[in-house]
């Protein structure tokens, strides 16, 4: 578990802390290694239960038991193939199925030394913008890391809410008076609220700070729907309604949001979540890159999907990873003070950019990070799965 810079908590997260999350090396045959992350959440899932949360006991069992012997010995390059065969020995458990296929991108990209945006389709954009996501604050100290995060050159800012409407709109009228009018601004409610009538009075007093959206303000589409239909001027973010194209289908046909929340993991890893950000390209949805406060394995998967993605209307949730010695900044996207990889991503005038001419990820573990920080929270092995898997 990685050391945090502070509490970072929103609406529903429960007795879960971040950064505790298995790290997973895939091995071919050759000897390469492709790394993968489950920030698993036992407390995250889809509307009204319709997908379940994972831990990490959950995860290691299903990727050492389950799905990892379902595609040994098979080509790494057939990943939609091995996607599909994952599919059929068990059913949902998006993040560990993530974990595998981002390890998968990256054993393949490593092995035909390219980048895994490249083998996503492309580069789309040189880096990604990121958002300073500020969790459940009272107004004054909201206030202050806001400030300081656009001091470190944010330019946009996501704070979570949820806790009433009243106290809501205090703190984000407080954060809107520090950073000034040009910062962008979000919120974030995670369904915390209860009804559509307190819904729309938080959104009514909130949209005096000027909010570029609104993100999931309650469970369920039919929900969204009304509130969207409510405030036609400022955007509805769906996330924990969207993990799945069926589900952006879904809200394309009712009108329920004008964007879309896309994780790695949500749809069960980079090949889907390709998939789903095309459909909101297809379909005039807005979109941005969104997670759980990856540490920099999960994090290097999500910089990699946003440069290959078609469009990015909206700035993007993703840490800046720091490294003690190395911090690039000290609030700016800063989840974590210390990580498991050797070399930070750049940040640079509010934007992420992803390693430079290195193939697969691009990121290596610190085997001396990695021990110190499972020693001391978790004592568990990662897990090491040997692959037969032939290089391509």
């Amino acid at each position: 578990m990685l050391p945090t810079r502070r509490p970072h908590r929103w609406t529903g997260l429960g007795p879960n802390v971040i950064g505790h999350y298995p790290i997973i090396r895939l091995i071919s045959s050759g000897g390469e290694e492709g790394l993968g992350e489950a920030p698993v959440l036992p407390t995250w899932g889809g509307d009204y239960g319709r997908y379940f949360g994972e831990d990490i006991d959950t995860t290691i069992h299903l990727v050492n038991d389950v799905l990892f012997p379902s595609i040994r010995g098979s080509e790494v390059n057939e990943i939609p193939y091995l996607l599909d065969t994952m599919d059929q020995v068990v059913a949902g458990y998006p993040y560990a199925k993530a974990a595998i296929d981002m390890a998968l991108h990256d054993l393949l990209g490593r092995s035909e030394g390219r980048p895994v945006y490249e083998i996503l389709g492309g580069k789309k954009r040189d880096g990604l913008l990121v958002s300073h996501s500020i969790g459940l604050m009272d107004p004054e100290g909201a206030a202050r890391e806001a400030r300081s995060a656009v001091d470190e050159g944010i330019k946009a800012i996501k704070i979570k809410v949820g806790q009433g409407s009243e106290e809501d709109s205090r703190v984000v009228s407080s954060v809107r008076n520090a950073i000034g009018d040009k910062t962008l601004l979000g919120v974030d409610a995670n369904r915390g609220y209860k009804d559509l009538q307190s819904a729309i009075r938080a959104v009514e007093l909130m949209s005096r700070s000027n909010l570029m959206y609104v993100e999931q303000p309650m469970e369920g589409i039919r929900n969204l729907k009304q509130i969207q239909k409510k405030f036609p001027s400022i955007p509805v973010v769906a996330d924990e309604s969207a993990w799945t194209v069926e589900d952006l289908l879904d809200i394309s046909e009712a009108g329920a949001a004008k964007g879309i929340s896309v994780y790695t993991t949500k749809p069960g890893g980079l090949y889907h979540a390709m998939q789903v950000l095309d459909f909101c390209s297809r379909h005039a949805l807005m979109s941005n890159i969104n997670g759980s406060c990856e540490t920099g394995v999960g994090n290097a998967a999500n910089i990699h999907l946003g440069i290959a993605a078609a469009t990015l209307e909206l700035p993007c949730v993703v840490p800046v990873t720091n490294i003690v010695g190395w911090e690039q900044t000290k609030v700016a996207g800063v989840f974590y003070t210390d990580d498991i990889i050797k070399d930070p991503f750049t940040y640079r005038d509010g934007y992420i950019y992803p390693p430079k001419k290195k193939a697969g990820l691009g990121v290596e573990l610190d085997e001396n990070k990695l021990d110190r920080y499972r020693s001391k929270f978790y004592p568990r092995p990662v897990i090491n799965s040997e692959s037969k898997a032939r290089r391509s």
